[in-house]
C-alpha cells in the first residue's frame, strides 16, 4: 500500500498570525514577516504530526492510494480519515493497462475512523496478478483553519510552538510530543479494541 498527498495545504491556509500571537512576538515592525517562512515551516510539521498520530488529515486535500491486492474484497478500509469523496477507481494490470471503474460500481462508507471503499455487490473487482488499483480520494476535517475543531487548532498551535522554543535542540527524546497536546488530540486517535481491530 502506498498513500501519496497530491495537494499540500496552502500557505493562505496555515495561520502564521494566529501562531506569532501564541508565540508573543512582537508585530508592527518593518520586518514584521521576516520570519514567516520558519513559521510556516513548524506550522506544516505539527499539523504532519497530529495527522500522524491521529489519523485525521486536517485540512481538506486529495490523497492517491495504491494497493496491490484488497486486504478485504467486501471492503476496503482507507488509510485516512476523515474521507469526503472518492474520486475515481482505477485498476491497472501489469502490462500497464489501466480501466477505470464506473463510479456507480462502488461507494463510500463514511466513519469518522475508518471509512471504506465498498462494492454496490458484493465483492470489489478482482486485481490482475502484477496489477494495482489507484483510488483518488479527498479526505479532511475542515476545509480551512477556521473551520477545524478548536482543540485541534489549539493542538498544532501547540506543538509548533514547542519546536519553535526547541529548534536548536538535539537530544529531544524519540516521538517527543508535549503533555498538553496529546491530551487535546487524545479523543481524535483511533480506538483499537481487541484482536480484531485491524479487521
Amino acid at each position: 500500500m502506498m498513500l501519496t498527498e497530491e495537494t499540500s495545504i496552502p500557505d493562505a491556509a496555515l495561520p502564521v498570525d494566529q501562531f506569532k500571537a501564541h508565540l508573543r512576538l512582537g508585530t508592527g515592525f518593518a520586518e514584521g514577516d521576516l520570519q514567516d517562512g520558519v513559521l510556516r515551516g513548524f506550522l506544516r510539521a505539527a499539523i504532519a504530526a497530529i495527522e500522524t498520530r491521529t489519523g485525521k488529515v486536517l485540512i481538506s486535500r486529495s490523497f492517491s492510494l495504491v494497493l496491490h491486492r484488497w486486504r478485504d474484497p467486501a471492503g476496503e478500509v482507507l488509510p485516512v480519515a476523515p474521507v469526503t469523496e472518492l474520486r475515481s477507481v482505477v485498476l491497472e494490470n501489469a502490462q500497464g493497462v489501466e480501466s477505470v471503474l464506473n463510479a456507480e460500481s462502488y461507494w463510500l462508507e463514511k466513519d469518522s475512523q475508518r471509512p471504506r471503499l465498498k462494492p454496490v455487490g458484493g465483492m470489489l473487482p478482482l486485481i490482475a496478478q502484477g496489477g494495482s488499483a489507484r483510488v483518488g480520494l479527498s479526505a479532511g476535517m475542515a476545509v480551512d483553519w477556521g473551520g477545524l475543531p478548536a482543540d485541534l487548532g489549539q493542538a498544532v498551535l501547540m506543538l509548533a510552538a514547542h519546536y519553535y522554543e526547541y529548534r536548536h535542540e538535539t537530544a529531544l527524546g524519540d516521538g517527543c510530543m508535549p503533555f498538553g497536546v496529546t491530551s487535546l488530540i487524545q479523543r481524535y486517535c483511533t480506538m483499537r479494541l481487541g484482536l480484531g481491530a485491524g479487521q
